[in-house]
């Protein structure tokens, strides 16, 4: 299997979290152009903002999160030319439930569906776990 192909559900991984910056601004000037915050206590505490700009501000911080881990395991695949079918799959969904978790968390934050899409999506981190440590094993095998 081509490997190049784990790197586009790594590229819808930075494009969600692009999404949600430009969301971000957008949510921040409709807030300060309605008026609805003190400029300086927004300057000093995210939780000075309207609860739909913390939405986002804090679905963002998550993208620094288990992610991380997307990221690096995805590349390590990568980079040891073993993605097979079953790593691409569990990229594909670790992103699609991404993408589902933050629009829960950046609209209704329905916390109870917003966790079913969390836990799923650290599954997806499990499982590519396994792949990339079975990849390293076969690789010291084959030394």
């Amino acid at each position: 299997m081509n490997a190049s192909l784990i790197l586009w559900p790594v590229m819808a991984q930075i494009f969600l979290t692009l999404i949600l910056f430009f969301l971000l601004a957008a949510r921040k000037a409709s807030a300060m152009k309605a008026g609805l915050l003190d400029r300086q206590q927004a300057a000093l505490n995210n939780k000075a903002w309207p609860d739909d700009v913390v939405k986002v501000s804090n679905n963002i911080a998550n993208q620094a999160e288990v992610p991380i881990l997307f990221y690096v395991l995805t590349l390590m695949l990568f980079g040891l030319d073993a993605v097979n079918a079953i790593s691409l799959t569990l990229a594909w969904v670790f992103v699609v439930c991404r993408y589902a978790h933050s629009y829960i968390h950046t609209h209704s934050n329905f916390v109870p569906l917003r966790l079913r899409f969390f836990l799923l999506s650290a599954v997806m981190v499990i499982g590519l776990f396994v792949c990339a440590l079975l990849a390293l094993m076969n690789q010291g095998i084959a030394s």
